[in-house]
């Protein structure tokens, strides 16, 4: 996998994620002399290279200087973010049909600012979590759990049993800002286009939206996942 840019790098350094190589810009400065200080902390080979090999090898146009190559990225299972959860305070996002990789990253990046035990996402029909994913996530991807399921419904239902309250955010539902979003809560959020599927809707207990003041009648996802996240924060707080 090939992770680009200073601060998903940084963060990918953090992770601990086994690391093959990093690529990095001829005498580097500021920030990237703070990471290849990092590296080589961590036993990690730093090849330097001309800005013209970054930029022939660059996925995204914007290596800022860096690359790394480490592992293929690493799923869990959802038994791992339900055991890892603390006991009635579970807290878990589940991506439906989330395909665009920018709303994915900035999803995960949000999971893991709020504390969220981890991210649920299907199999099909979905992005997955790939490097451009990581860079959008400004790194968070390497520091909160996902889980990649062949069935969002069992997931679900594997929810319900370990205690869970499920939440889905659509535009008709009770305004999220008198719900009780205390307890183990699972949120559940929708493609752009298509929302909360209808099948996944019937097995979550409620359905939330938030308020609208303006003429557009409809938020980003990842956006709406991050007001709706900070609900469950101030419950806790």
């Amino acid at each position: 996998m090939q992770t680009e840019g200073r601060n998903a790098v940084s963060e990918l350094l953090k992770s601990g994620a086994t690391i093959e190589k990093i690529m990095m810009e001829n005498n580097p400065q500021g920030s990237l002399n703070a990471i290849f200080a990092k590296a080589r902390a961590a036993g990690v080979r730093v090849q330097f290279v001309d800005k013209k090999v970054l930029d022939k090898r660059s996925a995204t146009g914007r290596h800022q200087g860096c690359i790394a190559f480490s592992t293929d990225y690493k799923y869990c299972a959802l038994e791992d973010i339900i055991s890892s959860a603390e006991q009635g305070k579970g807290f878990v996002i589940i991506c439906d049909g989330i395909e665009d990789v920018h709303n994915l990253g900035s999803i995960i990046r949000v999971a893991e600012c709020a504390g969220a035990d981890g991210v649920v996402i299907p199999s099909n029909n979905s992005a997955s979590v790939t490097e451009a994913v990581i860079r959008i996530s400004a790194g968070a991807a390497n520091h909160v759990k996902v889980a990649k399921v062949n069935s969002l419904g069992n997931a679900i239902e594997k929810l319900k049993k370990a205690g869970y309250w499920l939440y889905a955010l659509e535009a008709d539902g009770t305004d999220i800002y008198k719900a009780d979003l205390s307890g183990s809560v699972a949120l559940v959020v929708g493609g752009e286009d298509s929302g909360v599927k209808k099948l996944t809707r019937e097995k979550c207990d409620f359905t939330l939206s938030i308020p609208l003041r303006g003429k557009v009648n409809s938020l980003n996802a990842s956006v709406a996942l991050g007001i709706a996240a900070y609900e469950v924060v101030k419950t806790r707080l």
